[in-house]
């Protein structure tokens, strides 16, 4: 299923989307497919897929820690590609590769692009790229109909705003407060007035980020947006409970708990 079937799927029973975040290599590569069919069996609707890379200035300490440990177990972007290929046809869910330039630049842009479709990736969200500087990676990833998901921030402009509403495609990220990833108590005041003012310049779905931690802060991002990612929590319990033989039910009930908060009214 494409970005847009998913999220057109959604608007027609009322539900925002559930956009889980994990890192790939943690617990470990092998259980990646296990974690994917978890998540799909528990609601999710989309997975962002992180690519584990050394300098991840735009994640909090849970999710670096996480790559640290996939790092450690030596795991790559073509053992991450090689992963999903092997278990795509069992996931229905749409899948985003998370990544930094820098891995991608490393590996080579057309390369990326066309193994990371090729694997059965949906999108890419290179998070340390902006729109204005993506010139090398667009035509790629459009020659391999690879989609690129653009963040926006509270401190975006109005003529950045528009430009990743031009160039952007699957769904535009905002990012609910400055700094960097990690689980909040509360959602910040400000956030619906963010959101109004990037659907003036496009039309295509909005989904939250950044603290988004608690099934309270999904409903609230489900009344004003298009989908909520939560992550550092889900990365937090896939490692907290990785050696238990419940672990699939903990982070389940979780997620199941996060999916009925998506639905609206």
């Amino acid at each position: 299923m494409s970005l847009e079937a998913c999220f057109e799927s959604l608007q027609r029973a009322g539900e925002a989307a559930l956009i889980v975040y994990i890192t790939a290599g943690d617990p470990s590569l092998e259980r990646l497919p296990d974690i994917l069919q978890m998540l799909q069996e528990a609601g999710t609707d989309m997975v962002e897929i992180g690519f584990p890379f050394s300098d991840p200035l735009a994640d909090g300490p849970v999710i670096q820690a996480a790559m640290d440990r996939a790092l450690a177990r030596g795991t790559t972007p073509a053992r991450i590609l090689e992963t999903v290929s092997h278990c795509r046809t069992q996931i229905e869910m749409p899948l985003i590769a998370f990544t930094y330039y820098n891995p991608v630049l490393r590996y080579g842009l057309e390369r990326f692009a066309q193994d990371a479709r090729a694997a059965g990736f949906d999108a890419c969200l290179i998070t340390d790229l902006p729109p204005d500087e993506a010139d090398a990676w667009l035509p790629a990833a459009r020659a391999a109909q690879l989609q690129t998901i653009f963040l926006l921030t509270p401190t975006s402009t109005t003529e950045r705003i528009r430009l990743v509403a031009e160039r952007g495609q699957g769904f535009i990220y905002c990012v609910s407060r400055t700094g960097v990833t990690g689980a909040r108590d509360e959602l910040p005041p400000d956030l619906p007035d963010l959101i109004a003012r990037i659907r003036e310049h496009t039309r295509l779905p909005v989904a939250v980020g950044f603290g988004i931690s608690k099934p309270e802060h999904v409903r609230a991002v489900a009344r004003i947006a298009d989908g909520a990612v939560v992550g550092s929590q889900i990365v937090h319990y896939l490692h907290e409970y990785a050696d238990s033989p419940h672990w699939a039910k903990v982070v389940g009930d979780f997620v199941r708990a996060l999916k009925s908060a998506c639905k609206r009214g």
